[in-house]
This record gives C-alpha cells, sequence and structure tokens, in this order.
C-alpha cells in the first residue's frame, strides 16, 4: 500500500504566554452568545442539536471522554452555518428598522408589517454548500431574494438543495475565493447585500455578526457538557476554512475560560490550509492559499483567511493542523460504523475530520510525541463537532460504503 501523507502540525507557544497581549474577545463572551441564542430560540424550527457522548471510543483510544456535537439536526438543514446567516440577517434588518436585536424576533421579521417597511432585499454569498443553504433559507423565510456562486467543482446536490430554498444558484468558473469576490461585485453593481463569513477591509459588521451567530453552538454544548458532568474539556477540535466558526468557538472559550480554556486545535484540509500556513510563516498576518483546493472536505476549501478570526486563532489556540482528505474519511467510516454500544453518527465530510484526527492521534505512534505535547492521556475530556451531515449523500456512500479515500 502506498505510504499516506502524515497530519502537518504548527504548534503556538505564544498562546499560552501570559505576557503575550491577545486580541480582545468580548464582541463573542457568554453574554453576548446568550443574547445570540436567545434570538435563535425564537424560531419555531430552533431546537438545541444532540451531544452525543463515544464512551466505548474514549475507552479504546485511551482517554476519559469523548463527546460530538451532532449539527446535522440543525433546523433540518444537515449542517451548522444557518445560525451564522439567520443571525446576521437578522441583525442586518433589525439595524435597519433601527431597533436593537434584542428587540426582534424571527416571527416578527417575518411578519407582513415588517416585510412592508423594509421592502425587497437581496442578499447575495459564495458558498461550497452550507453557508448558501442558510442564507436562502433565512432570505426565503423573511420574503427577501437570495443569490448563491459556488466555486468550480462544487456538488450538484448542494447546489440544488440551495436553490430549492428558493435562492438563484449558479456554479462559477474559479474557486471559492473568486466566488467571493463576485459576490462583492454583484452587490455593489446591483445594491445587494453581501452575507459572507470572511471579512476584508471595510466589510467587517456582518462577518462579526456570523461568528456570533455561530456562537449558539458552542453555547449549547457547554451547557450540555455541564449538564454530563464536565464544567470545562480539556480540548476541542475545531474545523477552519476562512477560520470563522473555528475563531467563533475559540473565542468564545477564551472569553469564558481565560488562562483555564481548553487546549484547542485547528484543523484544515492539506489543499486550503490557510490558517496553518499563516501560523507557519508566523509573522503574525493572515496569509492566502490559492488554486482549485480541490479537497473533499468541501466546507473548508477556503484560501483566505477571516481578518477577525484570524487573530483569535494566531492568539489563542494552540496548534494548527493541515490534514489529508484519507483522514476525514477514516472519521467518516469511524462514527458511521461504531464500537458496539455508541451511537451511530452520519457526519460528512468537513464533520469527520475532528474525529478522523483524534483517532490516528491516539493509534498511531508516529503521532506520539505531538499528543504528549499536546497533553492526550487518560484524564483527557474532548469535544468534537460534527459540523455537517451528509450533505452530499452520492459523496458519502462513495467514501463510506465504497472506500473512497482510503485511510492508512
Amino acid at each position: 500500500m502506498m505510504k499516506k501523507e502524515l497530519i502537518k502540525s504548527v504548534l503556538n507557544e505564544r498562546a499560552r504566554d501570559k505576557g503575550y497581549k491577545k486580541v480582545n474577545t468580548d464582541f463573542i463572551s457568554d453574554k453576548v452568545i446568550g443574547n445570540v441564542r436567545d434570538f435563535h430560540k425564537s424560531f419555531s424550527e430552533y431546537s438545541v442539536t444532540p451531544l452525543h457522548k463515544l464512551d466505548n471510543l474514549a475507552k479504546y483510544l485511551g482517554v476519559n471522554n469523548i463527546f460530538l456535537k451532532d449539527e446535522s439536526y440543525r433546523f433540518g438543514l444537515n449542517a451548522f452555518k444557518v445560525l451564522g446567516g439567520s443571525y446576521s440577517i437578522g441583525k442586518y434588518l433589525s439595524k435597519k428598522l433601527g431597533m436593537d436585536i434584542s428587540e426582534v424576533s424571527f416571527d416578527l421579521l417575518r411578519s407582513k408589517e415588517i416585510k412592508e417597511k423594509l421592502g425587497e432585499i437581496t442578499f447575495v454569498t459564495a458558498t461550497d454548500g452550507n453557508h448558501g443553504r442558510g442564507v436562502a433559507w433565512a432570505a426565503n423565510q423573511l420574503g427577501q431574494k437570495s443569490v448563491v456562486y459556488m466555486p468550480k467543482g462544487s456538488s450538484l446536490t448542494r447546489l440544488e438543495n440551495i436553490r430549492k430554498e428558493g435562492a438563484e444558484a449558479s456554479i462559477i468558473d474559479g474557486n471559492y475565493d473568486d466566488a467571493v469576490r463576485l459576490s462583492d461585485e454583484m452587490a455593489k453593481k446591483h445594491g445587494w447585500v453581501v452575507v459572507q463569513d470572511t471579512a476584508w477591509e471595510g466589510y467587517e459588521d456582518i462577518p462579526t455578526w456570523i461568528m456570533q451567530g455561530y456562537g449558539t453552538l458552542i453555547h449549547e454544548a457547554m451547557e450540555q457538557l455541564n449538564e454530563n458532568g464536565v464544567d470545562n474539556p480539556t480540548h476541542v477540535f475545531v474545523q477552519a476554512g476562512v477560520g470563522s466558526f473555528a475563531g467563533a468557538v475559540q473565542g468564545y472559550l477564551a472569553s469564558k475560560f481565560g488562562e483555564d480554556r481548553p487546549i484547542t486545535i485547528v484543523l484544515e484540509p492539506d489543499y486550503a490550509p490557510c490558517i496553518y500556513k499563516s501560523a507557519k510563516i508566523n509573522d503574525g498576518k493572515p496569509h492566502i492559499v490559492t488554486g482549485d483546493m480541490q479537497t473533499i472536505m468541501a466546507g473548508l476549501a477556503c484560501g483566505e483567511p477571516n481578518t477577525i478570526s484570524w487573530e483569535v486563532l494566531r492568539d489563542y489556540s494552540d496548534a494548527y493542523f493541515s490534514c489529508p482528505d484519507y483522514v476525514a474519511a477514516r472519521g467518516m467510516r469511524i462514527l458511521a460504523s461504531p464500537l458496539k454500544g455508541d451511537p451511530q453518527i452520519i457526519s460528512g465530510e468537513s464533520g469527520a475530520v475532528g474525529t478522523g484526527v483524534l483517532s490516528l492521534l491516539m493509534e498511531k505512534d508516529c503521532y506520539k510525541e505531538l499528543r504528549e505535547k499536546l497533553g492526550f492521556n487518560e484524564d483527557s475530556k474532548i469535544l468534537i463537532i460534527s459540523t455537517e451531515g451528509n450533505t452530499d449523500p452520492y459523496k458519502y456512500r462513495d467514501i463510506v460504503w465504497d472506500g473512497d479515500n482510503a485511510s492508512i
């Protein structure tokens, strides 16, 4: 069998340096995110997504606990991304109405009276699938329009799912970052509103609101961990595309726990490791990855870091991993075919990479030094987030049934 590429890693020595001045995370504090969650609770579709306890996998890998937050149940959309899109749109509309979002419910924004006040608005975004579907769903629920651009090579299933939510959606001849630029150009040309989870100079409010929207997920997870007798996990794995989700989780944990925060590991695909690359160059600045980025982890195939989340990840995250595709495929198979007594979990390519990484980290001798440096042992209480279900069922079957991207 051909030797597989190993997971590449960069450790962040400054993350635990008390003398190193770090970026402020008050914008994503427990109090702020509690208010964000109150907005999400105003949706009739809202319910807390499951936190699974994988006791037998934990025993097999030699750790205390493994908890997995399962976002395949989020609003019937099979992924967490709608949290950011819906909150940012709600925040934008409430500001347009001259109201604070705490005074606004989703049902109020749906009302005929409010729609007449607001008029017709078109929201535009770039996506590999999940974010665009969430934006399209939120816009459609509020009686507004949406336009969605997807990068070359995007799943036709994901494209059709976005169209089913009422969006005008298309696949362009360019990568994800080209789709972002096209969204911005079309917004300027037509007077549309860009709803993008990456930030650039002059475009920072909506990306911040999207990050805050993602905070509902980790707010729920902390509550669920407490119910399981865990006040604070020792380790948290977070996936990064542009880094907005990872930055939201990291910022929340830094704000809530301070120096006692969990060890946090940022995960990216080998073909789009912009956070890993930025950490490796180590000049404090975000760095771009270019090219087609043809990874099975489509939701993470982004080459330009969100400038807001990059600063949070740069200052507080403990490690950055660049992962080959087989790592995510392995995670999918582990969750789909669990050890006896553990629940079966349907997790997509971007969702399962944390499980794949943990399994290899704990099982393979080549990672012994790395796991020791990161403090993985029999006392570890680990939180993994499965950010999506099988958003492309055909690809899911190729991997889980037919062994596509076979593991080592």
